[in-house]
């Protein structure tokens, strides 16, 4: 089975929170494709205040069906709420303040496009790419520890399935699947929509 060849903390890895000295609160939404996760996080927060929406997803010129989704989730949010489409989510967790909301839409994008930048769909992962995708997951997970804004963030489950038979694939599911369970040790609550349904598991 490969391997992941970046480097993770102790004090990041799962089961190993850094202590919250924060103001924030941090809720974790995970669920697979279609279930329901996305509008789940949005009926959280609820249209009553605004929301700074963060967008992490690249733009992907001429797929019809991914410009379709994203003008799906465009149309969802409130008129009160701020969109920013952004591959650095970290820096808007580190600027967020209390009483101003943080949507992170999604983890798994955002993963996916980090992975581009760092150079890590080779099947042979150059160390310096697997340095540079830890430096980017340490920044997140950092950011999202220590914000002091209440900040949903929506990442896939991805877990359930079969073993994929790529070497790259295998690497951005244990990836996705490794900073998920870093998000929730540092997270107050998580939850798993599956179906439309949300259920809390802390």
């Amino acid at each position: 089975m490969d391997e992941l060849t970046y480097p993770v903390s102790a004090q990041n890895a799962p089961g190993w929170p850094a202590p919250h000295v924060s103001s924030g609160r941090r809720v974790l939404v995970l669920g697979g494709s279609r279930s329901g996760k996305s509008r789940f996080a949005e009926q959280y927060l609820g249209a009553g205040v605004p929301v700074t929406y963060v967008a992490t997803a690249p733009d992907y010129p001429g797929d019809a069906d991914w410009a379709s989704r994203v003008r799906q989730h465009r149309e969802r949010r409130p008129a009160n709420w701020s969109t920013i489409e952004t591959g650095d989510p970290a820096r808007i967790l580190d600027g967020a303040r209390e009483g101003a909301p943080v949507l992170i839409d999604s983890i798994t994008t955002w993963l996916s496009r980090v992975m581009d930048d760092c150079a890590c769909w080779a099947e042979d992962l150059p160390a310096e790419s697997g340095e540079r995708l830890g430096a980017a997951l340490d920044a997140l997970v950092g950011a999202w520890a220590y914000t002091d804004a209440l900040t949903v963030a929506v990442s896939d489950e991805v877990g359930s399935g079969i073993v994929p038979e790529s070497v790259v694939v295998r690497r951005f599911r244990d990836a996705l699947g490794d900073l998920n369970q870093r998000l929730a040790a540092q997270a107050d609550e998580v939850w798993l929509v599956t179906a439309g349904i949300p259920l809390r598991l802390r």
